[in-house]
């Protein structure tokens, strides 16, 4: 993987993605996404992950985040893919999914050759981040994570998804709740 995408510096926020291996279309079931929240949740209260702006799509998670702690980023992010992969991979196996035989048989393929995999590899490497160097850039940033509903046509207004960070910047109610302002660089 690249440099360019590696958290680098503790102290500031990142854009992160982080996207299901082969894009795999995981996020489909409300259990899954209130998986993820709880998780981010989790993260919040116990490893200081402060959350800027969010979206959970069908296949990947956009998210404006940094660390506030003993914890780094990276390790937030590691330990928050380690389990959410166990848990949706035991929902999948557990839970009426038609593409089940189909999602299991392509996770564990790609975890067969892997030493770190016990059996079934849900996420791809790496997490796409890029730090967030400027406000307007933080804005670029959190605008292209609210769009990502609207332009896959899964909603009309971004508000409206019940998955996206886009809730609490309207004033809406929503199940994460977020840090709702930029970034201030000499904060970070």
């Amino acid at each position: 993987m690249s440099d360019k995408y590696k958290i680098r510096d503790k102290e500031k926020a990142y854009f992160i993605t982080m996207t299901v291996i082969g894009w795999i279309d995981a996020f489909t079931r409300v259990n899954h996404k209130l998986t993820i929240i709880e998780s981010l949740k989790y993260c919040q209260k116990e490893k200081g992950l402060a959350i800027y702006g969010y979206c959970i799509m069908p296949s990947h998670i956009h998210m404006i985040a940094r660390a506030e702690g003993e914890f780094t980023l990276s390790e937030i992010i590691r330990d928050f893919k380690k389990y959410t992969a166990k848990a949706i991979i035991k929902q999948i196996q557990e839970e009426p999914e038609s593409r089940r035989e189909w999602m299991l048989n392509y996770f564990e393929e790609k975890g067969k050759d892997l030493a770190r995999i016990k059996q079934y590899k849900f996420w791809q490497d790496g997490n796409q981040a890029k730090e967030i160097f400027s406000n307007s850039f933080f804005q670029e940033k959190l605008d292209y994570i609210h769009k990502n509903p609207v332009e896959e046509l899964i909603v009309e207004n971004r508000e409206d998804y019940l998955f996206s960070s886009a809730r609490n910047y309207a004033g809406l109610s929503n199940y994460l709740d977020i840090i709702l302002e930029s970034v201030k660089l000499n904060a970070l």
